[in-house]
């Protein structure tokens, strides 16, 4: 029996843009440990063998950060602080419910498209 496969990934976007750029940036004052306190809350509660937390690059979301996505299920989590991100893991990683108020709006958020219709549109 190998090493099971993890049940979900957590991709926390990391991008800290440099002052005085246009767009905000997930990496913030204030936010800089959000990455660090999901990490020791799936230690502290023994889900980091079955739960990955992943730094990441922008997730192009900016406006609506500090944004995660959680997956399997595309679900994008914006304007995370800690207490959103414990109620996160209760509700949607242990509970299997995700928490729906702390979701991305469908204007930002759309349904995804396939490759092929990305070239289609692109003209490709």
């Amino acid at each position: 029996m190998g090493i099971p496969k993890p049940a979900f990934y957590i991709f926390k976007c990391e991008q800290s843009s440099p002052p005085g750029m246009p767009k905000p940036s997930c990496v913030r004052e204030g936010t800089q440990d959000l990455f660090q306190h999901l990490g020791m809350k799936l230690m502290e509660k023994g889900l980091i063998a079955t739960v990955v937390p992943v730094r990441t690059a922008c997730l192009n979301r900016c406006q609506q950060g500090p944004v995660m996505l959680v997956e399997p299920g595309h679900y994008m989590y914006v304007e995370l602080t800690k207490e959103k991100i414990d109620r996160i893991i209760d509700e949607h990683i242990i509970g299997e419910k995700p928490v729906a108020e702390y979701l991305i709006s469908d204007e930002f958020w759309d349904e995804a498209i396939s490759p092929m219709e990305a070239m289609k549109m692109a003209g490709r």
